[in-house]
């Protein structure tokens, strides 16, 4: 695995605390409004994206028109640019656009796509962003894939920065998806298909004590967003990424309250989501791969602050695994076919947890996090409501996990508790 794959959230340029200096470009096309119906589809993967992960790359390559037909470009402009990797000559280790470019066309080809190309646009060449001739080597392919590494850069190099317009690429990207193309991104390349508040960094405990602020910050321990969004392909809830391997849903409820979202799309690694006719009253949802989808409805929570403490109190949480469905119109989960209630049966309570968002800081690590305590509570038969920790203190944050009588625990295997509906969530200090 090259390292293309990592959560990395490089800055830009050190120094400064908030970089706001960003490559200008020519006025473009603004982002269309929302309710803008579209053909097309988005497979999103919440980052570490395998190799060997069929199910996802062969989901993209059939959307794009299938093995020995899909044409896909590659964009990689998030990668650190050739001229600030100090490998950029060694084919073996360099981890800039170019380079990562070439590996995952290389891969989407040896994956049964016709053509994949890498399309040159990254911070070293803003221009070509705006270039009819990578417009028209856009034009050309059928789907895309956005490569991870720093989200900002592709606002930088797609999105004139500051100005926030779509550049001429950007524009025919958005034109080809509106026509039928898939648009898939993994880590950065899906964190950027955000609509408005679009996260740029944070830890969940640094943004559950100190609340989220807009911008983006050297500091990668601070909650940033950026108020534009990304490129607003998906706009129906909040987005987030590397959710369980890095514990972030703390980051992301916590900006939805501050940013007033009523639903939070969480993603995890090597899973992807997917959605069809991103945008409209029609958009629907199916989550393919080896992890899950966590999704948070907001609608009746009610967040406080007192003092330095922050708490939330009846957030809805759904975790949604391979081949369950989410229909966002009506706020419901479909689940596969093969999924069936379960029944608890351990009697055992559920162990404590004192690192429920994967801290840091944690040296040792904990059995289980966020999701783990969820699931060991639907398992579980005599007891309703389960907590856990955060590791940090000053204050220490309880997570309190609630199974109502709404709640549904479903399973392929009769003993694990595979896809969760209905469990209730809260934050607390003390």
């Amino acid at each position: 695995m090259k390292t293309q794959h990592r959560a990395g959230r490089t800055a830009l340029t050190a120094g400064t605390a908030l970089l706001v200096a960003l490559a200008a470009g020519p006025a473009a096309v603004a982002h269309p409004a929302a309710g803008h119906r579209s053909a097309g589809s988005l497979v999103l993967v919440g980052g570490g994206l395998k190799d060997d992960n069929d199910q996802v790359y062969g989901e993209i390559i059939d959307r794009a028109g299938g093995k020995g037909h899909a044409r896909i470009g590659v964009l990689t402009a998030a990668s650190v640019p050739e001229s600030q990797d100090p490998n950029a000559g060694d084919p073996a280790t360099c981890s800039n656009s170019a380079c990562n470019g070439a590996y995952y066309a290389d891969l989407f080809t040896r994956h049964g796509a016709a053509d994949a190309q890498w399309i040159p646009v990254d911070i070293d060449h803003v221009s070509a962003a705006d270039s009819d001739r990578v417009v028209a080597q856009v034009n050309s392919m059928t789907g895309f894939f956005f490569g991870g590494g720093d989200q900002y850069r592709y606002v930088t190099s797609l999105l004139h920065g500051s100005a926030h317009t779509d550049s001429k690429v950007l524009a025919a990207v958005r034109a080809k998806l509106a026509e039928g193309a898939v648009v898939a991104g993994s880590s950065a390349g899906a964190q950027i298909a955000a609509g408005a508040d679009m996260i740029t960094g944070g830890d969940s405990y640094e943004a559950l004590r100190d609340g989220s602020t807009p911008g983006y910050f050297e500091d990668a321990s601070k909650l940033a967003y950026l108020p534009e969004g990304g490129f607003g392909f998906l706009r129906s809830g909040l987005l987030d990424t590397h959710t369980g391997t890095s514990g972030r849903e703390g980051r992301s409820l916590r900006l939805a309250a501050d940013t007033g979202h009523q639903r939070v799309y969480a993603l995890e690694e090597n899973t992807a989501l997917v959605v069809e006719h991103p945008g409209s009253a029609d958009e629907s949802m199916r989550v393919v791969g080896p992890q899950g989808l966590a999704v948070f409805d907001l609608r009746h929570a009610r967040a406080v602050q007192r003092g330095d403490g922050w708490s939330l109190t009846g957030a809805t949480y759904d975790y949604l695994t391979d081949g369950d469905r989410y229909e966002p119109r009506h706020w419901r989960v479909r689940a596969a076919s093969d999924k069936k209630r379960l029944r608890p049966h351990d009697r055992d309570a559920v162990p404590a947890n004192d690192d429920v968002f994967y801290s840091p800081a944690d040296d040792d690590g904990v059995p289980y996090s966020f999701l783990g305590t969820a699931r060991a509570l639907a398992q579980t038969a005599g007891q309703r409501e389960a907590t856990a920790t955060t590791f940090e203190s000053g204050p220490r944050f309880t997570v309190t996990f609630d199974k109502d009588r709404h709640f549904t625990p479903l399973t392929t295997d009769g003993t694990t508790a595979n896809t969760l509906i209905g469990m209730t969530v809260s934050i607390s200090p003390k």
